[in-house]
């Protein structure tokens, strides 16, 4: 845990685990969980919930937080310029972090499949399918679109498709040796 802070002013955050949006009232005290992928774990001090702030609203957080954020992507269709390398589409999604573990989707084994495919028209189309650790989690959404994002931010990619899976189910088998390492699991 990094330490308490306090909201500078209301913000919407995700609720973990449900992926319920909320608002966070000015002045509630937060615990810091996690500052992975540009998105910030807290816990309320009064109720105990766990929340996500998004990268964008960090900053309310305290000024350590702002330099943690991370710009927006490019949005659908607006990719940065230069040559197409799936291997950037991994470097994006190491950076994707479930909000309630710190490692990343990849290290976890929640990414199944990624493909690309060159567009008619030029750039490249990615196609991801993925799960959540548990089928129940309402933060599948949440995830999903954090995936969307970063990979349309790689150069070269115009299109990114992803499609979130429970088959096969998710376990703890999925999860690489580094995954294990980080968590104490090896």
């Amino acid at each position: 845990m990094r330490g308490l802070v306090v909201l500078e002013r209301e913000c919407e955050a995700t609720l973990i685990p449900s992926g319920e949006r909320v608002k966070v009232p000015e002045g509630t005290d937060l615990r810091v969980v996690q500052t992975l992928g540009g998105n910030v774990t807290v816990q309320s001090i009064s109720d105990g919930q766990l929340l996500r702030i998004d990268a964008k609203d960090a900053a309310l957080l305290g000024e350590e937080f702002a330099a943690k954020s991370e710009a927006p992507p490019a949005g659908e269709g607006t990719s940065r310029e230069g040559p197409f390398d799936e291997a950037n589409v991994w470097e994006q999604l190491r950076t994707v972090y479930d909000p309630e573990i710190p490692v990343n989707i990849v290290e976890l084994g929640l990414v199944y499949q990624c493909q690309a495919a060159p567009l008619p028209e030029g750039g490249q189309r990615v196609d991801i399918q993925m799960t959540v650790t548990a089928p129940g989690c309402g933060m599948g959404p949440v995830l999903q679109e954090d995936v969307r994002r970063k990979v349309l931010s790689v150069p070269g990619v115009k299109e990114a498709h992803v499609d979130l899976v429970f088959e096969p189910p998710w376990d703890q088998s999925r999860m690489s040796e580094v995954a294990r390492l980080e968590l104490g699991w090896m």
